[in-house]
């Protein structure tokens, strides 16, 4: 029998520095830690690629994490070719030195396409989550990597099918994006003095000048509306000037990059998550909101089966209308909605590497 420790190496493009950065990357967070959680005697090596911007091994909640800073010197080709050995050659050595399980890369970009041709060096199982902009057409590595449908798993149905569309190969594997209730504040029935909410990196991808409409629109039956949008980003300025040009500055607050655990405080106070982006795999922060008692009102569906209190429109207009119903309607009701949960969503995700 080996004495070399079980090991599961975990791919991703970034990974916080800190355990004080808890409002990005949220999913791979919560996955890591509820994987530690469920199997402590399962030793857990993260290999990230991007971030943090610097170059070596340190300490993440008791688990040993590699970085890489794969963008450093730029992205030529050349050296790119350079990084990416540097990440072949860590997995060799941890390889030697551990008897691996396997390998679960984040997206299938960079860290799935060594994760699949280092599996098959190595006669090692590996899977990759597919999170959403990855199934994209736009997604070109897809070609480089020939993924086999047994190693992919979507995170939503929605995902499934536009992967197949897409690329012509149909994820076996459909395992949803979840949350740990534990994570959320105590509160004794609090009041719901907030709006519409809306969470998530200032991206033109996510399309806040949607909300900032959506907010205009609804101000005419509720001048004194309340929302906030917190996260940073690209677009703060252009989002700062539309709400300027709307005469909304006492009705949409921009509170910046907000810790995880402060917005989900801020989500129990809300009647509304305005989610406004035209592409999502699964967001997260749709499910954090439906436990904290929200309605979510979106465009994408992610998956096959209703959720309650989810509503999915199909354009602005139908946004703005599903949002005066809401919230003209006093019986309106506000209570957690769990459709899925981390521990269920990790047991899924490690039965795959034991079967």
């Amino acid at each position: 029998m080996s004495s070399r420790p079980k090991t599961l190496v975990m791919l991703t493009p970034a990974f916080p520095a800190s355990e004080q950065e808890t409002s990005w990357v949220t999913t791979q967070q919560l996955f890591v830690r509820t994987c530690r959680e469920q199997f402590p005697s399962l030793r857990i090596i993260i290999l990230s690629f991007y971030y943090p911007e610097w170059v070596g091994a340190y300490d993440w909640r008791g688990l040993e994490v590699f970085s890489f800073d794969g963008a450093r010197g730029g992205q030529r080709k050349l050296r790119r070719i350079f990084f990416w050995k540097d990440v072949w050659k860590k997995l060799r050595s941890l390889h030697r030195d551990n008897d691996l399980i396997g390998l679960f890369s984040f997206w299938c970009g960079e860290c799935a396409l060594l994760g699949h041709y280092f599996g098959r060096r190595y006669r090692l199982a590996h899977f990759c989550w597919l999170c959403g902009q990855d199934a994209r057409e736009t997604n070109k590595l897809v070609r480089l990597i020939h993924p086999r449908p047994q190693e992919l798993i979507a995170m939503s149905d929605f995902l499934v099918r536009e992967f197949q569309r897409n690329h012509g190969i149909r994820p076996q594997h459909m395992i949803p994006n979840a949350i740990d209730p534990g994570f959320f504040p105590v509160l004794p029935s609090p009041e719901r003095d907030i709006d519409v909410l809306g969470v998530g990196s200032l991206s033109r991808l996510k399309q806040y000048d949607v909300f900032v409409d959506v907010i205009d629109a609804l101000h005419a039956y509720f001048p004194g509306i309340r929302s906030l949008i917190c996260g940073e980003g690209e677009a703060r300025a252009e989002i700062e000037l539309l709400i300027e040009q709307r005469g909304l500055q006492a009705n949409v607050a921009l509170p910046g990059l907000t810790p995880h655990r402060e917005v989900l405080g801020l989500m129990q106070r809300t009647r509304i998550l305005l989610h406004t982006s035209n592409y999502e795999g699964f967001g997260v922060v749709c499910l954090e909101a439906l436990y904290a008692g929200a309605h979510v009102i979106s465009f994408c569906k992610p998956m096959d089966q209703d959720i309650s209190h989810w509503h999915i429109v199909r354009d602005e207009e139908e946004m703005i209308q599903k949002a005066l119903d809401l919230l003209g309607d006093p019986t309106t009701e506000y209570r957690p909605v769990l459709p899925f949960t981390m521990n269920n969503t990790v047991r899924s995700v490690m039965d795959l590497f034991t079967k």
